[in-house]
């Protein structure tokens, strides 16, 4: 949607080109049309350029490289968009979904992340640290996680369903209660984590070290145990 409005900006130009050569040829008035189509353009694109945008869907938006600031996105709807190494600094995401999108290396300085949930995304490498953490909460089922970090973010019953969390950053993040189902955490960094009722059941491949992080409650399975004592170099025969 993004790119439209500036393809249209551009064929607007053509387009009054061609139409000043047919009205000459018709006798029409081709300044008054010309007006009106330029007021037409500034508005769509003034549309594209507003703050806010509630209730809205952006779909196939490709917006790749690209620097947002102070944009606000309110019940908004993304699905499979590109925005991998854009930079949206002090913006807004609020009750907002992301479906089948690429958010890779996206950048979210200063940004308010609020009841955001992500599926069948790819969102590699994003730091989500940087974000406000006022109203922070976020969901993620069948996302790549892979190399992102929540380092120090209060994260309370957050869900993450069939995502890959390799090498995720979750050093001293609070993620009490939280669900981990099906989740891939190999090579995932656990120091001073607070894990306190956590149910990580069904997780695979974590290496939690129960004297730094705070696992009380917390739920594993069987299988999972190897990940609690891996410190200890201890072979555990099931």
């Amino acid at each position: 949607m993004f790119t439209f409005f500036i393809r249209f900006n551009s064929l607007c130009c053509i387009f009054l080109h061609m139409l000043s050569t047919r009205c000459e040829e018709h006798g029409f008035d081709f300044y008054t049309l010309r007006l009106i189509i330029l007021l037409l353009t500034e508005h769509l694109i003034a549309e594209m350029e507003r703050i806010v945008h509630e209730d809205k869907t952006f779909e196939k938006v490709v917006y790749a490289e690209k620097v947002v600031k102070g944009r606000e996105f309110q019940s908004c709807s993304f699905i499979n968009c590109d925005f991998s190494n854009s930079e949206f600094y002090y913006s807004k995401f609020m009750d907002c979904k992301f479906e089948g999108c690429n958010l890779s290396m996206m950048k979210l300085s200063e940004s308010t992340v609020n009841n955001v949930t992500f599926s069948n995304s790819k969102i590699l490498g994003v730091n989500f640290s940087e974000c406000q953490d006022f109203l922070f909460s976020v969901m993620f089922d069948s996302c790549i996680l892979d190399y992102s970090s929540f380092q120090g973010k209060k994260m309370l019953k957050t869900k993450f369903i069939r995502t890959s969390m390799k090498e995720v950053n979750l050093n001293k993040t609070n993620l009490s209660s939280s669900l981990f189902d099906q989740t891939d955490l190999s090579g995932a960094l656990f120091e001073a984590t607070n894990l306190s009722s956590a149910n990580l059941i069904s997780a695979y491949g974590f290496a939690i070290d129960p004297e730094l992080n705070i696992i009380k409650k917390a739920s594993f399975s069987q299988h999972g145990l190897a990940g609690l004592l891996a410190r200890y170099q201890i072979n555990i025969v099931t």
